[in-house]
């Protein structure tokens, strides 16, 4: 049987035609992938209003941003889907609250608290009118809309009954990635944390994209909730030639990480919210075999992280060490001491402490400071006045707001 025989007969018989060539190693420079990320960008933005008639907009750092909201306004009670079209900051619109009995919220961007949207209390069967309009929640309690990146959780009764939704408005953001762009082309793993809903999945996806696109690698996504990739099989255009595999179960996600290295000869993964001691030992073991893996962790300042006994391996581990007394003296500290234990599963970790403003560790050193009670230096991201990316570096960490 020929190697081409499972394929598709035109497929089988056009690359049967193909004449060998010999393999040419590209080289990109990053005025080139530059003018290409714009001209991609362009192309991904007018690809998604025409295929889907998304809403789009352009904030004032460059970005395009995609967000579907005529979908998730959908599943909203008719009222609250009018009152949202037509409501002056809808572009700033992070998530919709409702729960039974109560009135239903509204919460924004940069906005402490939600905003009432209706005096009267959200009812049971507004919540069964939602529940319809997904369609099945998954074993975590969230659902997404086939065809967008938006989220919908629900939040049960101890008889499984749902008494209250939050509906996240999922965007495609392109631009953004310039805050990080030359640290992709160093092919280290980049790990990044931060409060939530400060745009660390955004984030990703836009990665995914550039990665795939841009610099031709073979990047596959592990999309626990379909958050990153959209739900419904065909993921979202957003995330450009990356490949993406679904995970059935949240406690699965180690497991589909692992394969997805066996099974597709990849270079890059995309993983979400990393957050058991079996995601870390998968992610060190990723790493070990040479594949470049970009995800984010719970926790908001790499202390977070070094702090956590499951998450720590993922910046080297942490252990004691008892030192003899000439080393004692020498460093001027206790006998017994906390030090890294091996090298970090990420080279480098991004505090995104805002939209706009991220702090980059080169992990290591940062980590080995910080264990002995010194001060690393750090290179601060972020955007002047005009929105442009500035880059400071060897910045003190301390002085970092």
């Amino acid at each position: 049987m020929g190697s081409t025989s499972l394929l598709p007969a035109d497929l089988s018989t056009c690359l049967k035609n193909l004449s060998p060539t010999p393999l040419r190693r590209c080289h990109f420079s990053p005025q080139k992938l530059s003018f290409s990320l714009q001209m991609r960008t362009h192309q991904h933005i007018a690809a998604g209003i025409a295929i889907c008639g998304a809403s789009s907009s352009s904030d004032h750092s460059g970005s395009f941003v995609q967000d579907d909201l005529h979908s998730l306004l959908q599943v909203l009670p008719s009222d609250l889907h009018d009152s949202l079209l037509n409501e002056v900051k809808r572009d700033e619109l992070l998530e919709v609250i409702l729960d039974l009995g109560w009135f239903p919220e509204a919460r924004y961007l940069g906005q402490d608290g939600g905003e009432c949207i209706r005096n009267t209390e959200v009812t049971v069967e507004e919540l069964e009118h939602a529940q319809q309009a997904v369609g099945e929640f998954g074993r975590d309690n969230r659902a997404g809309i086939e065809g967008t990146l938006h989220r919908i959780s629900a939040i049960r009764s101890r008889k499984g009954g749902i008494v209250g939704l939050t509906c996240r408005v999922g965007r495609a953001v392109y631009g953004h990635i310039d805050m990080v762009y030359d640290l992709l082309q160093y092919g280290r793993s980049i790990l990044f944390v931060g409060r939530p809903g400060v745009g660390k999945t955004t984030v990703m996806r836009e990665i995914a994209r550039v990665l795939s696109d841009e610099f031709r690698k073979r990047v596959a996504i592990v999309d626990t909730s379909n958050e990153i990739g959209g739900d419904g099989n065909i993921p979202h255009a957003a995330i450009g030639r990356a490949r993406r595999m679904q995970v059935p179960v949240p406690s699965m996600q180690h497991r589909v990480m692992v394969e997805a290295v066996e099974n597709h000869m990849l270079e890059v993964i995309v993983v979400d919210e990393i957050g058991t001691e079996a995601e870390a030992l998968a992610c060190r073991s990723i790493a070990e075999r040479g594949i470049m893996l970009i995800g984010t962790a719970h926790g908001q300042l790499l202390e977070n992280i070094i702090q956590n006994p499951i998450l720590s391996d993922l910046i080297g581990g942490i252990h004691t060490v008892t030192l003899g007394d000439t080393e004692a003296r020498f460093r001027n500290c206790q006998k017994t001491v906390l030090e890294r234990k091996a090298p970090p599963t990420f080279d480098f970790l991004i505090e995104m402490r805002d939209r706009h403003y991220w702090i980059t560790h080169q992990t290591d050193k940062s980590v080995d400071l910080l264990l002995r009670g010194k001060n690393p230096q750090v290179e601060v991201r972020k955007r002047d006045a005009k929105f442009n990316v500035v880059i400071e570096k060897s910045k003190p960490y301390d002085k970092c707001i």
